[in-house]
């Protein structure tokens, strides 16, 4: 079990995780990080939650067949 909220239960992961922040973060032209607004950091994060949920259900549903 992780030991906290943000850690990640696949191992490799984190590598991904990153490759996907700046792949979304250049398509919606933010550079990510502490001096960007809170709007723009967030704007990325949901994206990587949309994407995230859709590879999850394309799974799911590739499963059921």
């Amino acid at each position: 079990m992780a030991n906290n909220k943000n850690d990640l239960l696949v191992s490799g992961a984190e590598d991904a995780m990153e490759n996907m922040k700046e792949e979304i973060a250049n398509e919606f032209g933010v550079q990510p990080g502490a001096d960007t607004t809170a709007r723009e950091n967030g704007s990325v994060g949901g994206e990587m939650v949309k994407r995230m949920i859709k590879i999850a259900e394309s799974g799911m549903s590739q499963n059921n067949k």
